[in-house]
């Protein structure tokens, strides 16, 4: 079944990827398959899976760093909208596959594949992520999905492969499926599936257990310019760095677990288990010195454009017209929103405990029930007057 002479293919290492290399040179009748491995800072060394990409029948096993470009240009971005999928998913799986994507097709333009593949399900909201932004940035480009269209249990996969020389597991895999990068982890699948089976301490890695954290506070003050996180305690960060040391502050006090049943793009719903340590607190803390730094107008608009910005990342719509244009609605929002906010880490819990700004709007004179109120109290009673004049109008029709 030739669809595609050159491939690229997104390569994990693992079992349903290593199997799409022979899959789609015996099945597909593909000539040559590239492997790409984005590093994204899941911490695994990928030099055994570049090598057992090529083990595997790869032509060429590409590496290519991008945890700079993911912090810097999706996680940042994603920080200034306050991203969270259905108010509580930040999305940190979700914002890791436009940048795949990219990575795999430049890697196709520059090799001259006239194709990309994934090792996708046809259940997943990932080969929805992939499959569009592959489209939006090179619609020439044909997407193959070899799993998607397989129909061989895991057993058969695992059989398949060792046919063409793929390595079978050594060891009995775990029942869950768990995918990681530096900006967090998601667990889902075998036990899980049932939403009132909780989640055993053994899942976590990113976070401790309440019983095991610190006895005392911490408080970490977070430096924000132009809606960016640029510093922990005054210190100016590497971006990189920022996150992973944000990562281990609050997993070390037990912050950044989500437990939750999400709606997928694919219509089913789904029990996942989060840890994302460093971006719920960013969020977080960011919204809150947009509190003391924009316009109740700006706040409250700027609240309906972020559920729309989030379910465009979860859909797979990041590289999209409404995605661009509201990316500049929310970059005018965040030229003040520049200060620090004091985040305090107590037994699983980050509140925010302080925040200053040189563009905060909070005027203490205003704000104040003491001898220092500057607000007048007398125009209180004809603003109240007129704000109400349609109630007190309705009300008395309504009683005849």
């Amino acid at each position: 079944m030739g669809r595609a002479k050159k491939v690229v293919l997104a390569y994990s290492g693992g079992v349903d990827t290593s199997v799409c290399i022979p899959y789609l040179m015996q099945e597909w009748g593909v000539e040559e398959v590239i492997t790409l491995a984005a590093d994204l800072g899941q911490g695994d060394e990928l030099g055994p899976i570049q090598e057992k990409a090529l083990r595997c029948g790869a032509v060429e096993s590409l590496v290519i760093d991008g945890k700079e470009e993911f912090v810097q240009d999706y996680a940042f971005r994603s920080i200034q909208a306050n991203a969270l999928y259905e108010n509580r998913y930040p999305l940190s799986t979700a914002l890791a596959r436009p940048l795949i994507a990219k990575m795999l097709v430049e890697a196709a333009e520059k090799y001259g594949a006239d194709a990309v593949a994934h090792g996708c399900t046809g259940k997943g909201n990932d080969q929805v992520r992939f499959d569009i932004s592959i489209m939006a940035l090179n619609p020439n480009l044909k997407v193959l999905a070899p799993a998607r269209e397989w129909k061989m249990s895991r057993e058969e996969t695992i059989a398949y492969g060792e046919k063409y020389g793929v390595e079978s597991p050594v060891k009995k895999s775990s029942p869950y499926s768990i995918d990681r990068n530096i900006l967090g982890r998601s667990i889902e699948a075998g036990p899980l599936e049932d939403p009132m089976t909780e989640p055993t301490e053994e899942i976590y890695l990113m976070t401790k257990a309440i019983a095991d954290t610190p006895n005392e506070p911490e408080y970490v003050d977070i430096g924000f310019e132009k809606g960016i996180p640029v510093s922990l305690n005054g210190v100016i960060l590497d971006p990189v760095v920022l996150v992973e040391r944000l990562n281990e502050i609050a997993g070390n006090h037990g912050v950044g677990r989500l437990d939750m049943v999400e709606n997928r793009v694919v219509g089913i719903k789904s029990r996942e288990i989060y840890e994302a340590p460093a971006l719920l607190v960013l969020i977080d803390a960011h919204r809150d010195l947009e509190s003391l730094t924009q316009t109740a107008d700006v706040t409250h608009y700027k609240n309906t454009v972020e559920e729309i910005y989030s379910q465009l990342i979860y859909r797979g719509l990041w590289y999209s017209p409404l995605k661009e244009a509201l990316d500049a609605f929310i970059v005018k929002t965040q030229e003040r929103v520049t200060g620090m906010v004091r985040v305090k880490f107590f037994k699983g819990n980050a509140n925010v405990a302080g925040r200053k700004s040189d563009y905060s709007i909070y005027d203490a004179e205003l704000a104040t029930y003491g001898m220092e109120d500057q607000f007048d109290h007398k125009a209180a009673e004809g603003f109240i007057y007129i704000w109400g004049l349609p109630t007190k109008v309705w009300a008395q029709k309504m009683r005849g």
